[in-house]
């Protein structure tokens, strides 16, 4: 056997503390950066909060936003109803009837995919959930009570069980903290560092939170570096499957601000989701030029460089991601939800330079105030439709309206829908239509008729 030497190049990211942070930062809604910011505040003496010197100016700028977005909307017809996203008050801040409670936003999501019987299996484990997203008494328990309830097999129920805990909620349904890390692990990249943190929370995972980490490094049988990485990465999951986001606090706070003025479409971030900290430039000098070495003191002030600098960053990729939302959708904001164009993470990703997993963080539980309302600025996203120009949600508009304008004594089928759909362009399936009508709640044209004793007024 013949024995070569082969160079090859690979490019890897190292997920370093300050890294991970920053990608925190951005998944953070408002007021949980806000209390990031307040609890920073008080640990760390080398942090204060900046005077801002533009308070009139945006105190003028909000009182122009108001203006504006209701006196210079080019179809200010929208006043009189048809609100953003099926809500027909134009000033909501939120979309009506979307809950408060993250498992019954995740069912909502389920059922545009899954059958009846796996919704019911579904629904029971999520039934089973406490407030922070646990099960919230003994998996066994629960198998063999699920099985008997609803007459199915035990491993039929937990392969539902287990779609939940990967699914769009990784960690959701777990039956205990390392089962819920081991899920949010499972959803990233492969890794030398992923792979590491797998075995800690799956077999030391209380040598981790008693900070053991000699014991730790021991018992794995790694370096110090590779550990520090490991526990970073950990460190930056969930510490519960569900977490308290901006809808549980009962109003909405607005990342982002639109408004239409001078023939354009405006975006800035919101005075209020603005943290305003910076490093104190007394303490930082003083620290420069005492004499000898503070390690305890450069740690708090390279700690305090970082936090604002991912601040900054946050701030500018949300602020980037708004424009392109804006731009690509202003169809939407001037004529309504029937204009919604068909957009995808990825063409946003592209458009600002960064990854896929960078926008869906940015916009996740991100608010955008707009005259047509206050919504998440994921619901800018559409899904393209097959065969067609236009979105789905889109689509789904173009349904309600021509349900709403049909005559009150023929009302429309839903293969005569689709057909006046192909007339525009749109070309569906019969069941599409009949998929999107019941997703509105709108009943199948036999029972939308008026009997005969309604039609004589009787």
């Amino acid at each position: 056997m013949k024995n070569t030497v082969r160079a090859q190049l690979s490019q890897s990211v190292n997920l370093t503390p300050q890294l991970l942070q920053a990608i925190r930062l951005l998944q953070l809604t408002a007021p949980q950066l806000e209390l990031e910011m307040r609890q920073a505040l008080e640990r760390n003496p080398l942090l204060e909060t900046e005077e801002d010197e533009t308070d009139d100016a945006l105190v003028s700028l909000d009182a122009a936003v108001e203006t504006a977005a209701w006196d210079e909307l080019p179809e200010p017809g929208f006043l009189s109803g048809g609100g953003v996203l099926g809500d027909d008050d134009a000033t909501a801040r939120i979309a009506a009837g979307e809950s408060t409670d993250a498992r019954v936003r995740l069912l909502d999501q389920l059922r545009l995919g899954w059958d009846e019987g796996e919704l019911a299996m579904a629904v029971f484990w999520l039934d089973h959930c406490d407030d922070r997203g646990y099960l919230e008494a003994d998996h066994a328990e629960l198998l063999a009570q699920g099985t008997a309830a609803l007459g199915v097999a035990e491993d039929g129920l937990e392969a539902i069980r287990q779609r939940l805990l990967h699914g769009e909620c990784p960690g959701i349904a777990a039956a205990n903290p390392s089962e819920c890390l081991r899920a949010q692990l499972a959803v990233l990249r492969p890794s030398a560092e992923r792979t590491l943190a797998l075995r800690i929370v799956r077999d030391h995972l209380d040598a981790l939170a008693a900070h053991d980490h000699a014991a730790l490094a021991t018992a794995l049988a790694v370096d110090a570096a590779s550990l520090q990485a490991a526990t970073s990465l950990i460190l930056s999951l969930r510490a519960h499957p569900l977490e308290s986001d901006a809808s549980e606090l009962g109003h909405i706070i607005p990342d982002v601000q639109v408004w239409f003025a001078g023939g354009a479409w405006r975006v800035a971030l919101s005075s209020g989701a603005l943290p305003k900290l910076r490093v104190s430039g007394y303490c930082e000098q003083a620290l420069a030029s005492a004499p000898g070495d503070n390690p305890v003191m450069r740690g708090l002030l390279e700690e305090a460089r970082w936090l604002v600098r991912g601040v900054a960053m946050r701030n500018e990729t949300l602020l980037k991601t708004a424009h392109v939302l804006v731009e690509r959708q202003r169809g939407f904001l001037e004529r309504g939800e029937e204009a919604l164009a068909p957009l995808t993470l990825k063409e946003v990703a592209d458009a600002i330079g960064m990854h896929e997993s960078t926008v869906s963080r940015i916009t996740s539980g991100k608010y955008i105030q707009t005259p047509r309302g206050t919504f998440e600025l994921k619901k800018l996203f559409a899904v393209r439709l097959e065969g067609a120009a236009v979105g789905a949600a889109a689509v789904k508009a173009m349904v309600k309206r021509l349900i709403e304008s049909e005559p009150a004594h023929a009302p429309l089928a839903d293969d005569a829908i689709a057909g006046l759909l192909a007339r525009q362009g749109v070309r569906i399936a019969r069941r599409t239509v009949a998929k999107y009508r019941d997703q509105m709640s709108i009943a199948p044209a036999n029972l939308r008729r008026p009997t005969a004793r309604t039609m004589v007024g009787l």
